[in-house]
């Protein structure tokens, strides 16, 4: 966790964070323009594209990804496109996932969209700068051969950084357990639904992230039946205000420990969490584990409002190395080659 963070990050989190709800009610037609097939669906806007697990594809939430090359970009992003990817695009050919530039909505389907994410992912990156930096402290002092300042160095001067803002959509009633719909549950000693048997990983699957540094603010959950309406516009920000606390104690962010207990995470609005992957694993020999974890949803029967659609918005920036960059000294395999074989085991076409 990170605290003390600067004066702009709460409101710039509730202004992102609130946008997440207003993009995903976008008419269809709009979505489908910010939709990037070439791109594996990992830039612009994505609902069912993505894989929870074999045979089950992941239709709980949508996501719009964006590039972050603009981070080490001092040409604005509005003044054309970003010179940095499009010598990525050069040197990578067919690898449109990182190289390809984000899909805007237009200013005046979403007015300050781009502004306020550009403004709050700078943040966070700034912020995993710092982490980083921490990070190799030790790697340098337990590691044979390791880079000086090897990790800030990367995040600082990636151009395949990448954020995430997720939407999770409201459960209906008898299918908040996800996943196939086929998932039993039971009642705890609360009288709280909880999923049966199984670690209940039904909104987002168990599963590691495959970059260095995740960072992560805390969720927003916001009742969106307030927004309901006949009308096919984004609710307004008066129509979503963000909840106190999650309706549903039992839903939100959960990681395993190295000896596998189950942790719930409460991120606080004010503080950023910071998430090990993949990649920081292969580079520091594994003294840094990436950090299993899955996203429990909000099941309806916890909730006390049964006319209450429950939503939660979320930001993941993914701070990653170059695709050139080796990650992994004993075989030579670059950021590149590794983040193929993920992307084909996730997406759906």
């Amino acid at each position: 966790m990170v605290t003390g963070l600067p004066s702009a990050f709460p409101p710039l989190r509730t202004t992102v964070l609130t946008n997440a709800s207003r993009l995903a009610a976008l008419p269809p037609t709009t979505l489908e323009r910010l939709t990037n097939a070439d791109a594996k669906y990992l830039v612009g806007w994505s609902h069912g594209k993505e894989s929870l697990r074999e045979g089950v594809v992941d239709d709980k939430k949508g996501s719009y990804y964006i590039n972050c090359s603009f981070y080490n970009n001092d040409q604005p992003s509005q003044q054309g496109e970003d010179p940095l990817l499009a010598a990525d695009r050069a040197k990578f050919p067919g690898f449109d996932e990182y190289t390809a530039a984000s899909v805007w909505p237009a200013e005046g389907e979403l007015p300050g969209f781009q502004n306020s994410s550009e403004q709050l992912i700078r943040l966070i990156i700034d912020t995993a700068v710092l982490v980083a930096r921490a990070c190799d402290r030790y790697a340098e002092q337990e590691i044979e051969g390791y880079e000086t300042g090897y990790l800030e160095r990367v995040v600082r001067g990636s151009r395949t950084s990448k954020a995430r803002l997720l939407h999770y959509f409201p459960s209906e009633e008898g299918n908040g357990a996800g996943g196939d719909g086929q998932t039993k549950t039971k009642k705890n000693k609360e009288g709280l639904q909880v999923q049966a048997d199984t670690v209940d990983d039904t909104w987002c699957t168990t599963h590691l992230d495959h970059g260095c540094l995740t960072g992560l603010t805390s969720a927003m959950f916001v009742d969106e039946s307030a927004s309901s309406s006949s009308s096919a516009s984004s609710p307004s920000p008066s129509q979503l205000t963000e909840l106190p606390t999650s309706p549903d104690p039992t839903s939100g962010l959960y990681i395993l420990s190295r000896t596998g207990e189950i942790n719930k995470v409460a991120i606080p609005r004010d503080s950023l969490a910071f998430q090990t992957g993949e990649t920081l694993q292969l580079i520091t020999q594994g003294r840094f584990k990436a950090v299993p974890h899955f996203v429990k949803g909000v099941e309806p029967a916890n909730v006390a409002d049964a006319k209450a659609r429950i939503a939660r918005n979320t930001l993941a920036v993914f701070t990653q190395p170059n695709l050139d960059e080796v990650v992994d000294l004993k075989t030579g395999l670059t950021f590149g080659e590794f983040a193929r074989g993920v992307v084909r085991k996730n997406t759906t076409g």
